[in-house]
């Protein structure tokens, strides 16, 4: 895939990557299903990079329900085992485990706050907030919203959350724009963000 667009440097020349920075990547999400995909794919990108889980999201659908936190809620010990045999998705017994948990801790908060996207949107105080990078070593690891989002969903029982995951989740959900100023998304999602 060649064009001239100008693009953030992480995609480098993965094809998915690429679509997935143009097409998904900083795009504000308001879609509870989607915040669940991006919960579970963030799960299992702790200690890994985000291509390696990238490449394997169709298995991990597959393997998760296609990402309806109900029906992950009720994976008894047999499924978790059947899951920990599948070549398709990243085998961790930890992070397996702690999908069908956040699954229950997610279906509580949509109890509580009537959806997890009022719940989450909290955290910027329900708009995007957008950022000035000018290159890759400019973007934090985690910031202080990710500091009280961990916090809490942590406090929620969620697992595997911690400042740097929940930064990367506010990224791919769109809570933030973190595309590189240099980058031709940063101002189409900046202009175009509503809530």
């Amino acid at each position: 895939m060649i064009d001239n667009k100008s693009r953030c440097t992480w995609p480098t020349n993965d094809a998915l990557m690429i679509d997935y920075h143009d097409n998904e990547w900083g795009v504000p999400v308001h879609d509870d299903r989607k915040f669940f995909e991006f919960l579970v794919l963030d799960t299992f990108q702790a200690g890994l990079s985000w291509r390696i889980v990238l490449h394997k999201r169709k298995a991990f659908a597959k393997a998760f329900a296609n990402f309806d936190p109900k029906k992950v809620t009720k994976f008894d010990q047999r499924v978790i085992g059947s899951l920990q045999n599948d070549v398709g998705i990243i085998r961790n017994k930890l992070k397996i485990a702690a999908t069908v948990t956040n699954a229950s801790a997610f279906l509580n908060i949509q109890k509580e706050f009537g959806s997890f996207a009022d719940y989450i949107w909290r955290f910027t105080d329900q708009r995007v907030k957008i950022n000035r990078w000018r290159k890759d070593s400019d973007i934090p690891a985690s910031t202080r919203e990710s500091d009280a989002m961990s916090l809490d969903l942590k406090k929620r029982g969620f697992k595997f959350v911690g400042s740097t995951i929940c930064y990367a989740f506010m990224q791919a959900a769109g809570l933030v724009n973190d595309h590189l100023i240099s980058c031709y998304r940063y101002e189409q999602l900046k202009k175009n963000w509503s809530r």
